[in-house]
């Protein structure tokens, strides 16, 4: 079956360029210039992917990619000329799965669709989601999986950005493992690791300040040299 894929950027040429491209992998592509025309788009069909470009006229590709995932999980591949690592630690908190940097390689392009489909598809079949889980202890802290809910252990509620509550959860899955900036990225996000190689561990660093509690305490997350991060704690359910 032919997967459908929702363009959205405000330059025609592109769009065609793109959808003529995507065509040739088997892919059926629809076109949007702005925010109106993907909603109008989205709501006479529905598509398995969006391609959305970063700027565009009126509402911005952010906006647009926060609303969405409010809604729904459908995969979105941020399309930029902006390659700054700050718009990158803004697409993994707005929940995009992969951030692709124009100018860049269409082969790349259609690499990545194929690997977050794959990914979307397997995440659809029955597993134990932390939506499913029970609440989780560990080193004196609390993880309620259903209200994203971490308490510290003097009873401070510590509040997580999306991303944040993936990254822990990844650790959670995988106590005192190594774990490298593929696997993390693989399994919290999903996205081709090298976009996002520092991004990581300054998503890292931020969750590691928020687990630090009592400084007199050992860390939690702690760094491998050169090999990754581990988390050292013993995990109860």
């Amino acid at each position: 079956m032919s997967h459908r894929i929702l363009i959205v950027d405000d330059d025609p040429q592109i769009r065609s360029l793109l959808a003529d491209y995507l065509g040739g992998y088997g892919f059926t592509c629809q076109e949007a210039g702005d925010a109106a025309s993907m909603r109008s788009a989205l709501a006479a069909q529905p598509v398995d992917l969006v391609i959305l470009d970063l700027m565009l006229p009126g509402e911005d590709g952010l906006s647009l990619c926060r609303n969405l995932r409010a809604g729904s999980d459908l995969p979105i591949v941020m399309l930029t000329a902006r390659g700054e690592i700050a718009d990158r630690i803004v697409g993994l908190e707005l929940g995009a799965d992969d951030y692709i940097v124009k100018p860049f390689d269409p082969r790349e392009l259609v690499a990545r669709i194929h690997t977050i489909l794959r990914r979307t598809a397997a995440a659809r079949q029955p597993a134990a989601a932390p939506e499913q889980a029970g609440e989780i202890a560990f080193a004196g802290w609390r993880l309620n999986p259903l209200t994203r809910l971490l308490t510290s252990p003097g009873a401070l509620a510590i509040p997580l950005s999306n991303a944040e509550f993936r990254l822990l959860w990844v650790f959670i899955e995988r106590p005192r493992c190594v774990l490298n900036r593929d696997q993390l990225l693989d399994a919290a996000r999903g996205r081709a690791a090298e976009a996002f190689d520092r991004s990581i561990d300054l998503l890292v660093s931020r969750l590691r300040q928020k687990l630090q509690d009592d400084p007199r305490l050992p860390r939690l997350l702690k760094t491998v040299r050169g090999e990754g991060y581990l988390f050292d704690a013993e995990v109860s359910r």
